[in-house]
């Protein structure tokens, strides 16, 4: 009797074993698939190439960088007067407002949350060039020459931010597209940011 029972454990063991083994195996195959596929499999802009874990922090990190420029070009046509200003944060806003939604749709079609945890974008004072919470009030009160000037030295930082994050993209991602987009916002970003100090100068 002793040995029938210890046959039976036994052979329940080798039963055990060899679905666990077989269910580690299923999952790696899982993942694999999971992780291969993302880019063929998707139809909408991020189809180029497979992404990485780079691609997603740049997505989710750039996504509320690029919505506080846009809370920031929004405050301008209420509160300045000039022209060049004007038009920048037009420009700002028309460039941004597109990205951010293909960004969104990059992170839908990777499986990842359109939010980095833990972040408001709000107040983000330690991602690069985001303004804290106190930046944007003191911007929100001014007005006139007063404004444009705070407006263009904040944009200045905030557009440095997003030329680093960009920057780290092109070297750790692995995705065409989001590596594309990081290569258009440094282009266009520092073009914009000489423009800004050259306003600042002239102010």
């Amino acid at each position: 009797m002793k040995k029938s029972l210890i046959g039976i454990a036994a052979a329940g063991a080798a039963v055990v074993a060899l679905v666990a083994g077989c269910g580690s195996g299923n999952d790696m195959k899982g993942m694999d698939h999971s992780s291969s596929s993302t880019a063929p499999a998707a139809t909408g802009s991020g189809k180029a190439a497979g992404n990485n874990a780079d691609d997603v922090t740049f997505a989710q990190g750039m996504v509320p960088h690029h919505q506080q420029a846009l809370d920031m070009a929004k405050l301008v046509p209420s509160r300045s007067t000039n022209a060049k200003v004007l038009d920048l944060a037009k420009r700002v806003e028309g460039a941004q407002d597109p990205e951010i939604q293909k960004m969104n749709g990059w992170l839908k079609e990777w499986g990842a949350s359109t939010s980095m945890p833990g972040m408001d974008h709000g107040s983000m004072p330690g991602m690069s060039g985001m303004m804290s919470a106190d930046d944007m009030k003191m911007l929100e009160q001014s007005k006139g020459a007063a404004f444009d000037k705070m407006w263009l030295e904040m944009m200045i930082k905030h557009h440095e931010g997003a030329v680093a994050m960009a920057k780290t993209e092109l070297q750790k991602g692995s995705n065409a597209d989001a590596k594309k987009m990081a290569q258009d916002i440094i282009d266009a970003q520092q073009k914009e940011i000489t423009e800004m100090q050259g306003l600042l100068k002239a102010a």
